[in-house]
């Protein structure tokens, strides 16, 4: 029986998730990490047309999640960005959700990321916590028999440098960068290897931008207002974001945003240091698009590739990771027990 493998990249913004991988081919999905709570399974208590959502059991409680969340919405959105993220019913939730939109009953083997800060001492945790079963409501259950974790860049670079498009960036020293919601990550590498003490991670992500403009917004409106979902789909689509009966032109940010864009920079330019011998800088992530012109004036000669789907380059990555340690051990995917694997950063 062939080994089904799968991958989740549950970010701070978006989970994202593999539907299905053949011949080097993934195709993904993904839906906002937020989680609405309740003490019973309210799925089925919408209004008019059924919403694209599952509420699935963690401790005791019921949390919906899914691509149409919005409209379970009930006023409130908790947060958890914090270093404990790992540790929330919404962070299990959130596997679960994706778990149960992949449609499969079982998963050999699944690939998550983490921040390249968190890595080292928080990968045994994950990958125990990850490990087993999980019900994926509607009383379904999806069995996770082994667990794979790895830095989140590490997809990237592994989607990329995989790619034969790509092949000029396997050599010399190549810089990737990882735009998430918070965390700002990445990865130093030398012929492809992952140089792991000049890779290192910063809390400036995209949520301080939108919480930035938020208060700016409720600063101006005189009124509260945290909507950082209607910021960021503002932010992407350039469109002027609606609050309060009145139209927000965000580009009156672009200092806001400039701002914490170049101190991630900063941070990441420090931690580098010399740079004469940098040859090439990959960029991903879903907030790629307020990082850019930052990484460009920081390092203004040194050509930076853009991927296809940057949203979803770790979790591809994490696919073809995966798909390459089943073929790499085939031993382990016959008749063993769960357990949990670890990955070295350099893999």
């Amino acid at each position: 029986m062939e080994a089904i493998v799968r991958a989740i990249d549950v970010g701070f913004g978006n989970t994202k998730y593999v539907l299905a991988a053949q011949g080097g081919r993934v195709e993904c999905a993904h839906f906002a990490s937020i989680a609405y709570d309740s003490a019973h399974d309210n799925s089925n208590d919408a209004l008019g047309s059924k919403r694209k959502t599952v509420c699935v059991p963690v401790g005791g409680m019921w949390y919906e999640v899914g691509p149409d969340v919005a409209l379970a919405a009930d006023g409130f959105v908790g947060r958890n960005h914090h270093d404990d993220y790992i540790r929330t019913p919404e962070y299990r939730a959130f596997t679960a959700g994706a778990l149960h939109f992949m449609k499969v009953d079982r998963v050999d083997l699944l690939v998550l990321g983490l921040p390249v800060v968190d890595y080292m001492r928080r990968r045994a945790e994950l990958q125990k916590a990850m490990t087993g079963k999980f019900e994926v409501g509607r009383n379904r259950t999806v069995e996770v028999k082994r667990v794979l974790v790895v830095a989140q860049p590490q997809g990237a670079m592994y989607a990329v440098f995989g790619d034969q498009a790509n092949a000029k960036l396997r050599h010399g020293r190549t810089l990737v960068i990882d735009a998430g919601s918070r965390t700002f990550d990445w990865l130093v590498t030398l012929d492809s290897k992952v140089v792991g003490k000049m890779s290192d991670s910063v809390n400036r992500g995209v949520h301080d931008i939108l919480l930035k403009i938020a208060a700016a917004i409720a600063s101006e409106t005189g009124r509260g207002y945290l909507n950082l979902e209607a910021i960021d789909r503002a932010l992407r689509s350039r469109k002027p974001l609606r609050a309060y009966k009145r139209s927000v032109d965000l580009k009156k940010f672009d200092n806001t945003i400039e701002k914490i864009a170049d101190q991630a920079v900063s941070m990441l330019h420090g931690k580098l240091g010399a740079t004469d011998d940098l040859e090439h800088i990959v960029v991903v992530g879903g907030g790629m698009h307020l990082y850019r012109a930052s990484i460009r004036r920081k390092f203004p000669e040194i050509a930076i590739s853009e991927v296809d789907e940057p949203l979803y380059a770790n979790v591809k990555g994490f696919q073809l990771m995966g798909e390459q340690y089943v073929r790499e051990n085939p031993q382990l995917f016959a008749t063993a027990p769960a357990r949990a694997e670890v990955a070295p950063v350099g893999a």
